[in-house]
């Protein structure tokens, strides 16, 4: 049986104005609805949140909502240290 991988993560717009944070399973599908706009009055529509620049993997739904939550309490300069620590130059980790 194959075990279920969670993700957190950050997403901004191009200019790194603003972050959505977030947990999903498979990161590629949400960053592709993103990107394509699908919602139709959503935050990451309105800001154009497109790039994907941190993502953590969790085993377990529960321990990710944990982190996801902690995450979302953050001023923004922790955020911003969070990112560097695995993205210092904000680049689209789906580009990688």
């Amino acid at each position: 049986m194959r075990n279920k991988k969670y993700y957190v993560y950050i997403a901004t717009n191009k200019r790194n104005i603003v972050f959505y944070t977030g947990i999903i399973n498979d990161v590629y599908r949400r960053m592709f609805e993103h990107q394509s706009k699908s919602s139709e009055k959503s935050f990451t529509k309105r800001y154009n949140v497109e790039k994907l620049v941190y993502c953590q993997e969790f085993d377990s739904p529960e321990s990710a909502i944990m982190a996801e939550k902690e995450i979302k309490g953050w001023v923004r300069s922790k955020k911003v240290d969070l990112i560097k620590t695995l993205n210092p130059e904000f680049r689209d980790l789906l580009e990688q």
